[in-house]
């Protein structure tokens, strides 16, 4: 039981981690590729 609760909360912080980064990364690729801040 505690081991499956670890599991979940580790891929729930891994998935936010994951999702933090890829939203970082496609803001750094859009400013490059328009030369402006991308759509909120």
């Amino acid at each position: 039981m505690t081991k499956r609760l670890l599991w979940s909360g580790l891929l729930a912080g891994i998935g936010a981690v994951a999702s933090v980064a890829t939203t970082k990364l496609a803001a750094v690729i859009w400013r490059k590729a328009f030369d402006e801040d991308p759509p909120e």
